[in-house]
C-alpha cells in the first residue's frame, strides 16, 4: 500500500474552531465537547462507556434500575394500564465475545437478588464457544402500571440447555384444549384455507423454542380449496409460541405468495380472515397480495400480555453487534411523537411499507438510509415504546416488496449456492446452469400487468429492516426477512457479472455494494448456527471479502486514494469523478462487518479508512470541503488515478477557492457559510458530512493516530446537525 502522508490540522486561533467551545441547536443533538472528552480526553474507560443524556424520564428510570454485575439489565413495563399477573415474555439477547462463556448458563435475577426461572434457547455462538445470540423466556410474577420490573441476566457455572419439556406431549395438550389457528382467503368464488391444527397433530412442525417456560413450533402448508386442492402460489406459515404453565399461546400467521420457480407468478386479490380458536382476530376485504411478497399478523390464544421490554442499550452497543451509536444523542420528543402519530392507515396494513419509502430508488436524504434506519436508531437509543412500534411494524412490512423467493424443495429462502444462475435479469442463456443443463431464470409473470406493484425495491437504497428486530425479539419472521433481503442482494444482478454462485456485489452502485455488504454481513453473523443457510451466507460473504481484498487491499496496483472504483463508481464528470458520500457508505459498512468479527472485513476497512481520513487531514486539502458531493479522481476516463489526495483536491476545487486560507472567514464568505462550517449541508442529519461521520468513526478506530486526528478535526466543525430527529448517522469511535 502506498505510503500516506498526513498532516495534523490543529488550526491556529484565527482560523480554527475548537470542538470544545461549540454549542448545538436547542432541543438536543450531538454534544461535541462531551464526545471528544469521552473519547480523547481525561475520562476513564468506564466513564466513556456510561452513555450520556437520556431521551426521556423513562430511560433515566431504566438507567437507575441497572443491576450491578449483570451482563445486561432489562426493564419490563406495563403497556396496558392494568395490573397483570403471570406475564409471559420472550425476547432476543445478543452477547459480546466471551460474555456468556461456554459451560455457563443464564440466570435471571431481580433487583433484590432473588432469581426467577429463565429459559435460554441458544441460537448462535462466537468462535470461542461463548454465546452470541439466545432467545430468553421467563414469566414475571406481577407487572403493574408505573411499576417497571428490572431483571438482570447473569452467567453462572453450569450447563445451559432449554430442552426440558416434551414438545409432542405439550402440543397434544394444547390441541386438547381446543386450540387452532386458521387463515382463509376467498376469491374467484372459492375459499382457500390453511389450519395449524392438523400440522400440530401430525407433528409436521419444527421446534424454535424448546423448554419448560416456552415452546414454539413452526409449520407451513399451502392454502387449499374445499376439495383439498392446493393453490399453486398462496401458502401459510404458522409460528405457535406456547407457555404451558399459563395456558396461553402467541400465534404468528404469515401468508406468502413467494414460490421461486412456480410458473405464472401474479398478484392475487382476496378477502382475508384469520381466526384463533373461535375468535376472528383479523379480516381485510379485497386485500391485494403482490407477487413474491408476504404479510404477517400476531395475536394471542388466551389473555394477551401488555408488556414493553426496554433492552440495555449500552450492552447492545458494547456487544459489537450494533454500531457505536452515540448515547449522548437526545432523541427529539417532537419528532418521535410526530412519527408515532403518523403510524396509521394503509401504510401500516398488509402490502403497506410503514416508515420506508415505497419507491426505494427515489434519491435524496431520508431516514431509510444508514447502517440502521433513522426510526430504528431512535428506538435503539431511547427504547421508547412508540419507536418500538414503528420499528417492529416497519420490519413486519418488509415483506411487502416483491423480492421474496422461497425454494419449494428446501422450504427456505432460495439460495445462490443451490441455484448459482438464478436471476430476474438477463436472458435464458445467462441463467442456464451448465452442470444441470437447466435454466434458473425465475418465471415471467402470468401476463402483462399481473405483477404490477407500487412497492419498488432496489439495492442502492435498501433499509436495514429486520436485523435489529431479530436481535431483540428472536422472531423467526424477522430472521427470514433478513435472509430474503440478503439473498436478493446477491441474485439481483446478471449471473455472469456477479460470478454466479459467488454472488459478488461488484456490479452494483457503490452505495448498493455498501448496503448489500451490510445486510449480507448481518445475515452471516446472526443466522443460527444450526440453520441450513448459515454456511451459505458465510461462504458468499467470504467470497465478496476475498474479491474486495484481492482487488484493493492486497493489490499493489490498486489506487492510492482508498476509493471503490468498480461498478458504477465513476459515474460523475465524464467518468472522471466519484461520489465520496457513497464511498463513505461503503467504508461504514466494511467497518460494521469488521466489528461483527469478520477478519477479512477488518483488512478491507484498514485500506478503505484512509480515504475519509485524508479528506480531513491530508496534505494539500482543506477539510471544509471534505464531504463534497463529487470529487475528481483522474484527468480523463482512461487516465490513471491520482496518487495523492492533494491532486484530487486541486482538480475538484476551483483555483480561487483553493487560494483562500483553509476554514477562514474569507472561505466561509465565498461559500456563504459560517466560519468553520463544512460544505454539503452540515446542519442536516442526513447531509454529506453526516454521511461521512460513520466512515470517520470506523477510521478512527482502524487507523490509530491518523484516524484520531481526522476525527478530532471533524469534530472541530462549527455547524453540526441536531441528530435528535434522525440519529442514523450518529456513530462515533469506540
Amino acid at each position: 500500500m502506498p505510503a500516506i502522508r498526513f498532516v495534523v490540522v490543529f488550526l491556529c486561533a484565527a482560523l480554527c474552531v475548537d470542538a470544545r467551545s461549540q454549542s448545538l441547536p436547542a432541543g438536543g443533538g450531538l454534544d461535541a465537547a462531551r464526545v471528544v472528552e469521552l473519547r480523547y480526553g481525561n475520562a476513564s474507560p468506564g466513564q466513556a462507556n456510561a452513555g450520556g443524556a437520556q431521551d426521556d424520564a423513562a430511560r433515566e428510570h431504566v438507567r437507575d434500575k441497572a443491576i450491578p454485575g449483570a451482563l445486561a439489565t432489562l426493564v419490563f413495563e406495563d403497556s396496558g394500564g392494568k395490573d397483570q399477573a403471570s406475564v409471559p415474555v420472550t425476547f432476543g439477547q445478543v452477547f459480546g465475545v466471551g460474555a456468556l462463556k461456554r459451560g455457563e448458563r443464564l440466570q435471571a435475577r431481580l433487583a433484590d437478588g432473588s432469581t426467577i426461572p429463565v429459559q435460554a434457547d441458544i441460537k448462535a455462538r462466537h468462535p470461542d464457544g461463548s454465546v452470541r445470540h439466545a432467545l430468553v423466556s421467563l414469566v414475571l410474577a406481577r407487572l403493574a402500571p408505573a411499576k417497571p420490573v428490572a431483571v438482570g441476566l447473569f452467567g453462572v457455572a453450569g450447563a445451559s440447555g432449554a430442552a426440558d419439556a416434551d414438545g409432542k406431549r405439550s402440543a397434544e395438550t394444547l390441541l386438547r384444549k381446543g386450540f387452532d389457528a386458521r387463515i382463509e382467503a376467498r376469491f374467484e368464488g372459492k375459499t382457500y384455507s390453511a389450519s395449524v391444527k392438523p400440522l400440530l397433530a401430525r407433528s409436521r412442525t419444527a421446534p424454535w423454542l424448546d423448554g419448560p417456560v416456552a415452546q414454539e413450533w413452526h409449520a407451513s402448508a399451502p392454502l387449499t380449496d374445499a376439495d383439498g386442492r392446493p393453490h399453486p402460489h398462496l401458502a401459510a406459515r404458522f409460528a405457535v409460541r406456547w407457555y404451558p404453565a399459563l395456558d396461553r399461546a402467541r400465534v404468528d400467521v404469515t401468508v406468502e405468495n413467494n414460490w421461486a420457480f412456480e410458473p405464472a407468478p401474479q398478484n392475487f386479490t382476496y378477502d382475508a380472515r384469520i381466526t384463533v380458536g373461535d375468535a376472528e382476530v383479523y379480516s381485510k376485504p379485497a386485500l391485494e397480495h403482490y407477487h413474491h411478497a408476504r404479510w404477517r399478523k400476531l395475536s394471542w390464544w388466551g389473555d394477551a400480555p401488555s408488556v414493553h421490554v426496554r433492552h440495555d442499550t449500552r450492552q447492545l452497543i458494547a456487544s459489537m453487534a450494533l454500531p457505536n451509536y452515540d448515547q449522548s444523542v437526545t432523541v427529539d420528543e417532537t419528532a418521535l411523537a410526530r412519527m408515532h402519530a403518523d403510524w396509521k392507515g394503509a401504510k401500516t396494513e398488509p402490502m403497506g411499507t410503514g416508515q420506508a419509502l415505497r419507491g426505494m430508488p427515489t434519491t435524496g436524504g431520508r431516514p431509510d438510509i444508514g447502517l440502521l434506519p433513522g426510526w430504528a436508531a431512535m428506538y435503539l437509543l431511547g427504547m421508547d415504546r412508540r419507536a418500538h412500534a414503528v420499528t417492529m411494524g416497519t420490519a413486519d412490512l418488509a415483506g411487502s416488496w416483491s423480492m421474496h423467493y422461497r425454494d419449494r424443495r428446501t422450504d427456505l429462502p432460495v439460495s445462490l449456492l443451490d441455484y448459482p444462475y438464478m436471476t430476474r435479469v438477463g436472458t435464458p442463456s445467462d441463467a442456464r446452469n451448465p452442470a444441470t443443463g437447466k435454466s434458473e431464470l425465475f418465471p415471467a409473470c402470468a401476463r402483462p400487468g399481473a405483477c404490477a406493484t407500487p412497492n419498488q425495491h432496489d439495492i442502492s437504497h435498501q433499509p436495514a429492516f429486520s436485523y435489529l428486530p431479530y436481535l431483540v425479539t428472536g422472531d423467526h419472521y424477522h430472521l427470514e426477512e433478513l435472509q430474503f433481503w440478503a439473498m436478493y442482494d446477491v441474485f439481483a444482478s446478471n449471473p455472469g457479472y456477479r460470478e454466479n454462485r459467488k454472488g459478488l456485489l461488484k456490479p452494483e452502485q457503490v452505495r448498493g455494494q455498501a448496503w448489500a455488504l451490510r445486510t449480507l454481513g448481518q445475515a452471516a453473523y446472526i443466522t443460527p448456527d444450526a440453520h441450513p443457510l448459515k454456511r451459505h451466507f458465510l461462504q458468499i460473504l467470504d467470497d465478496n471479502l476475498d474479491w474486495y481484498n484481492g482487488t484493493y487491499t492486497h493489490n499493489p496496483r490498486a489506487n492510492a486514494l482508498g476509493i471503490i472504483v468498480n461498478g458504477y463508481a465513476l459515474g460523475y464528470n465524464e467518468k472522471r469523478g466519484i461520489a465520496p458520500w457513497q464511498d463513505d457508505f461503503f467504508t461504514s459498512a466494511a467497518g460494521h462487518v469488521a466489528e461483527l468479527g469478520f477478519g477479512k472485513a477488518r483488512e478491507l476497512l484498514r485500506w478503505k479508512a484512509k480515504f475519509p481520513v485524508m479528506r480531513m487531514i491530508g496534505d494539500g486539502t482543506c477539510w471544509i470541503h471534505g464531504a463534497m458531493y463529487s470529487m475528481l479522481v483522474r484527468d480523463s476516463d482512461t487516465a490513471s488515478f491520482y496518487g495523492t489526495i492533494g491532486e484530487a483536491y486541486r482538480a475538484s476545487i476551483k483555483p480561487d477557492m483553493r487560494a483562500l486560507p483553509c476554514a477562514g472567514p474569507e472561505m466561509a464568505a465565498a461559500l456563504k457559510l459560517r466560519t468553520g462550517e463544512m460544505t454539503g449541508y452540515s446542519s442536516g442529519h442526513s447531509g454529506y458530512p453526516s454521511n461521512m461521520q460513520p466512515a470517520l468513526a470506523y477510521a478512527a478506530d482502524a487507523l490509530g493516530e491518523p484516524g484520531r486526528k481526522a476525527w478530532q478535526q471533524f469534530m472541530a466543525r462549527s455547524v453540526k446537525p441536531d441528530y435528535g430527529a434522525g440519529p442514523q448517522f450518529a456513530i462515533v469511535p469506540r
